[in-house]
């Protein structure tokens, strides 16, 4: 039996080599025909490709699917888990709010109870003219705006001006129908502030350029980027507690605060009226001067 199948293998290893031999050369051969024809009649090459590939396109497609199924399954896996990390995250972001709400309710009752033991008189409720901003004349020399509403709205000279982010500046010059807004990065700004968290009094003054500069700190004070700059209400001009902004930059005694408010996206101010003339007055001749101007 062995001896058998050794003869056979003799016989048909020669076979197998030269049938190994021309199907490999059938192949070259083949290959450069499909290239000249190719070159020669493309019209027919082009019709035999798209056949070739409308009777492949159905099995790519079967073949695809799992893959394509596969792939839409790790994307859900990957929504799945940034969905939990977003909950766990707003959980957190909860309980956190939680403990301020019930820490604030607990102040506010203390804060209510001890006014009450005072006999503590609040401030008057502020009104408030809303005016929409017509006119930019500021440049590299000023920053000011110009509104649409003035004296006939309730304006008056030393207003503080604001939006919904903070305090923009305060009235300058008031005509019938319109008023000159100073806003605070202006070099002739200056407005009297508090660092919030360690009631570090100062004088905010404008440079002209997008962040106004802390002047006038007490010896020994101690200011930190992030701390929070609030209006301190000295020289009844502003009312205390309006927030103006951040604390931006401490280097070499240059205390730099970055405002809250945009100047490039100023469309529409508040313009709030405390009963507040303090230093400012508001005279006809000052109205005069300023309309004038």
């Amino acid at each position: 039996m062995k001896n058998s199948t050794r003869t056979v293998n003799r016989v048909t290893a020669p076979v197998k080599s030269v049938t190994q031999r021309f199907a490999y050369l059938l192949l070259i051969l083949s290959a450069i025909g499909v290239l000249v024809i190719g070159r020669v009649d493309v019209a027919s090459m082009e019709q035999v490709r798209m056949q070739i590939v409308d009777a492949v396109a159905p099995i790519l497609d079967v073949i695809g699917r799992p893959v394509e199924s596969f792939n839409v399954g790790v994307d859900r896996v990957q929504d799945i888990y940034t969905t939990f990390e977003a909950n766990q995250k707003l959980r957190q972001e909860r309980d956190q709010l939680l403990h301020w709400q019930a820490l604030a309710r607990k102040l506010e009752m203390e804060n209510r109870a001890l006014k009450g033991l005072l006999n503590f008189k609040t401030g008057p409720e502020p009104r408030f003219i809303a005016a929409r901003v017509v006119a930019d004349t500021g440049g590299a020399f000023a920053h000011s705006l110009i509104l649409n509403a003035g004296e006939r709205a309730g304006i008056r000279n030393g207003q503080a001006a604001v939006t919904g982010d903070g305090l923009i500046g305060r009235i300058s010059g008031v005509g019938s129908r319109s008023s000159r807004l100073l806003l605070i990065t202006d070099l002739n700004s200056r407005i009297p502030i508090v660092v919030e968290s360690t009631r570090t009094r100062a004088v905010l003054a404008g440079t002209n350029a997008g962040r106004p500069r802390m002047i006038h700190l007490p010896t020994g004070a101690v200011v930190a980027i992030g701390d929070r700059v609030v209006t301190s209400g000295h020289g009844g001009v502003f009312p205390s507690g309006l927030p103006i902004g951040v604390v931006t930059l401490v280097m070499d005694g240059v205390i730099e605060v970055q405002p809250y408010v945009n100047r490039e996206r100023i469309e529409y101010v508040r313009v709030l009226d405390y009963g507040l003339t303090g230093i400012i007055q508001s005279g006809p001749d000052q109205r005069t001067g300023s309309n004038a101007r």
